[in-house]
């Protein structure tokens, strides 16, 4: 059985490294290779942010994920990410749904800050439905575009 399991699992790589598979039809946004590294190095920052924040708010830390939501992800983090220099490459496109993303995570801590003042069940939803558009916006652009 266990060998049955080991050649499905090789056969699915296989599969999915086939030349014959449909192409990525996401738009391709052509960075030179210092900025493309840079930026996926901030999209990897992004996301242990948003580890971080969970882990946060696991704890009851509701100050440190805001913390860690302004600095990293939100509008006081534009500097930090060096995105005057990047958003010149970006797709109009790209660039929104980027700004969207910082504004959505400024707006979590507005929202975290809240629950924390009025900590019933309502308050907590919106806390999480407010991080829950951080990531939409993640989701929005790693959908319509590539670096590769």
């Amino acid at each position: 059985m266990k060998k049955t399991a080991i050649l499905s699992a090789a056969a699915m790589l296989a599969f999915l490294a086939a030349p014959g598979r449909a192409e990525d039809a996401r738009e391709l946004v052509k960075l030179p290779e210092m900025m493309q590294e840079h930026m996926l190095g901030n999209m990897r920052d992004h996301l242990k942010a948003l580890n971080e924040i969970l882990e946060a708010l696991s704890k009851g830390d509701v100050d440190k994920a805001g913390s860690i939501a302004e600095k990293r992800l939100g509008m006081s983090s534009l500097a930090l990410h060096g995105s005057a220099h990047l958003a010149k490459f970006m797709p109009e496109g790209m660039q929104a749904i980027g700004t969207q993303m910082h504004k959505s995570a400024s707006r979590f801590v507005i929202a975290a800050k809240n629950a924390e003042l009025s900590p019933d069940r309502e308050a907590l939803h919106e806390t999480y439905g407010a991080l829950k558009e951080v990531t939409d916006n993640c989701i929005a652009c790693h959908a319509a575009y590539r670096l590769r």
